[in-house]
């Protein structure tokens, strides 16, 4: 047992009160329901090569130098001429299955050799395959002599062992999507793909892709089913997508566009990535509704505030172009993409954007809520005069979307003043506050939110985390967010940044879930988001927990909320410290709550990390208990402690 024997003596000598109707102690306020949920950003390959479960790594030949320096077209490809055979390869742009992914690769083809010419991809970081499961391939190709092609589709393990393959033949003179499954028959970490023809002449390829069918839900187009499923672990109540600084671009041309992104994944236009590398949109807004409709949580789409980032030239460089608006004559058009977008989540199947979400499977609405509109973006004129423009609108028609404002990308500091002084002036109903920051800082500033004007905007708490993944900073990101539930009646929404970092391809720490392409772990960052989020209330009790003496200490923080759907009563308690601490809990002003409940904790050394090779070295362990009306409970050093105590509903 991780936790003492003394605190289930202390449970049980607990003394029990007559259940009068509900008690005058513990005074009450409705809070957030949807305070604790999850961002997503396409950094540290969190899309491409992490949770969309395309196997292909640059599957339509778009790479480019303006990706990262030394892409191209080819980059990720191997031309095949095993066996003798011999021909030319080419890049072209001519007549493409569709112009919005221009480039397409020709193969020509004088002398096929004993095993064919072709292609071979090796993935990202290589293709992990699982023996016994089925992959679903597919590829356009259009034949540009007057022959049919046999085409043979293998994959193949690094000491070159068939792990699976196909085969079939082209039908069609014109550009025509061909598809065909593979079973597998070994496990391998690193296999490639190689498509091959078996005849002579001239072959056009395009939209080489590889999905195993196991994917999230099994949805096609789908996402990686083991990370989809640690993220779905974390009971978010919303999702905020696709960013972060990718919303706003590395300049105007480099701006999220949401319409680029919906629709047959040959037709998304694809770009460069703002953290230096490519996104092919296969990801796209209508995966990521759909994502959070299987896991529960509300969509937070963001939206650029047709600005760039500050930052643009590069992010984070040195000098670079800055801030660059849409221009004011291009407004209008803009502003009609934000209104597709949300006829695009809610509209009937009879309007033109509800119609394209209907063609793409789903006819119902996705209920949206929250719209955000810019990021972090610098408190300009430029900038204020556009998002007063898109506000205003959105506004007028939507009345029922809450529109969240951006505040600058600190706790304070000229943005941060500017952004709210904005906010307040024209009455958005939230702005959107990040920082990163110390574990220290978190500790230390857990009355940030007590003395809030609760006549002014709300609160969405985007971005934060403490810049580490010890247990000490899990704890004191803990700490923090007990005060969060203290002030839920301001702070509405919560979300950890960035939620996940690919091995070997990180642009940002700390994150909450790192991953490679075979294995998962979960930090003690992500438990503590996990244990908030499960245990999440929709009503704060205030004087339910106290100190011995009443003593103020920083390193001790709590709180106590009720679940209204179940009844359940949510005790947590924080130690920062390296010693015990000592809290009295009264639960007295509850009427309807039995004596069986839940205990967990998440306890161990201060610097204890996850790690790939040691995933489980901080894991929350639990019990059951019998509570009582009143107890003392000893915390021990550097946890948290959550009780929870069943309603009688």
């Amino acid at each position: 047992m991780r936790f003492k024997t003394v605190f289930i003596a202390a449970i049980l000598l607990g003394i029990f009160l007559s259940e009068n109707a509900q008690a005058k102690k513990g005074s009450s306020k409705a809070i957030s329901p949807d305070l604790f949920g999850i961002f997503f950003e396409d950094i540290n390959y969190a899309a491409d090569g992490g949770l969309y479960a395309e196997l292909v790594q640059n599957r339509s030949f778009e790479y480019s130098l303006s990706d990262r320096n030394g892409w191209n077209s080819f980059t990720c490809w191997e031309y095949i001429t095993k066996g003798y055979g011999y021909g030319t390869i080419s890049v072209e742009t001519s007549s493409p299955v569709n112009p919005n992914n221009p480039h397409y690769v020709v193969l020509k083809i004088e002398d096929v050799g004993q095993e064919g010419t072709g292609l071979k991809n090796s993935g990202f970081d290589g293709i992990p395959v699982k023996a016994g499961e089925k992959y679903n391939f597919s590829v356009f190709l259009r034949p540009v002599s007057d022959n049919s092609f046999p085409v043979q589709v293998k994959l193949v393990g690094k000491k070159g062992i068939v792990l699976g393959e196909t085969s079939f033949s082209t039908d069609s003179k014109d550009w025509k999507k061909y598809s065909a499954t593979l079973t597998v028959t070994q496990t391998e970490d690193s296999a490639s793909l190689i498509v091959l023809a078996k005849a002579k002449g001239t072959l056009a390829i395009d939209m080489v892709s590889l999905f195993p069918q196991n994917t999230f839900k099994n949805r096609p187009n789908g996402l990686r089913a083991d990370l989809a499923q640690t993220i779905a672990d974390l009971k978010p109540k919303f999702m905020r997508f696709p960013g972060g600084c990718l919303v706003h671009g590395d300049g105007l041309g480099n701006m999220y566009r949401w319409e680029n992104t919906i629709g047959p994944v040959e037709q998304r236009i694809a770009q460069r990535n703002i953290w230096g590398y490519h996104q092919t949109a296969g990801l796209g807004y209508f995966e990521y509704f759909q994502f959070c409709e299987d896991i529960g949580a509300k969509p937070l789409p963001v939206v650029p505030a047709a600005v760039s980032c500050q930052n643009s030239g590069g992010t984070w460089r040195i000098g670079g172009t800055g801030q660059k608006g849409i221009q004011l004559s291009e407004m209008n058009d803009y502003i009609q993409e934000i209104l597709d977008l949300i006829e695009y989540a809610n509209g009937p199947v009879t309007s033109t954007f509800g119609a394209k979400r209907a063609e793409a499977g789903h006819p119902k609405p996705f209920n949206l809520e929250y719209i955000g509109i810019g990021n972090e973006d610098k408190q300009t004129p430029e900038f204020r005069e556009r998002f007063k423009l898109i506000y205003d609108v959105v506004k007028a028609k939507h009345p029922e979307i809450t529109v969240i404002g951006t505040v600058g990308p600190s706790p304070k500091g000229e943005d941060f003043e500017l952004g709210w002084n904005f906010a307040t002036e024209l009455t958005v109903p939230m702005v959107d506050e990040h920082y990163y920051e110390s574990p220290e800082w978190f500790i230390a500033n857990q009355k940030r939110y007590d003395s809030y004007d609760r006549t002014k905007s709300n609160v969405y708490l985007g971005e934060y985390a403490s810049r580490g993944n010890t247990l000490f900073n899990a704890l004191a990101e803990a700490a923090f967010m007990t005060s969060l539930e203290r002030n839920g009646d301001v702070v509405h929404l919560a979300s950890y940044a960035p939620m996940l970092a690919k091995e070997g391809h990180t642009q940002w720490n700390p994150d909450m879930i790192y991953f490679n392409n075979t294995t998962v772990y979960r930090t003690p960052n992500y438990f503590v988001q996990q244990l908030f989020s499960v245990n999440q209330g929709d009503r704060y009790f205030s004087d339910i927990i106290s100190t011995d003496g009443n003593k103020p200490d920083s390193t001790l923080a709590f709180s106590c909320v009720r679940d209204n759907k179940s009844g359940d009563v949510i005790i947590k308690l924080v130690n920062c410290s390296k010693t015990e601490k000592n809290l009295k809990i009264d639960l007295s002003a509850f009427k309807d709550i039995g004596t069986k409940a839940t205990l967990t904790q998440l306890t161990g050394d201060a610097n204890a990390k996850n790690s790939f090779e040691s995933p489980s070295n901080v894991s929350p362990s639990n019990a059951e208990l019998n509570a009582a009306k009143r107890f003392s409970y000893s915390t021990q050093p550097m946890s948290l402690t959550i009780i929870r105590i069943k309603g009688n509903k």
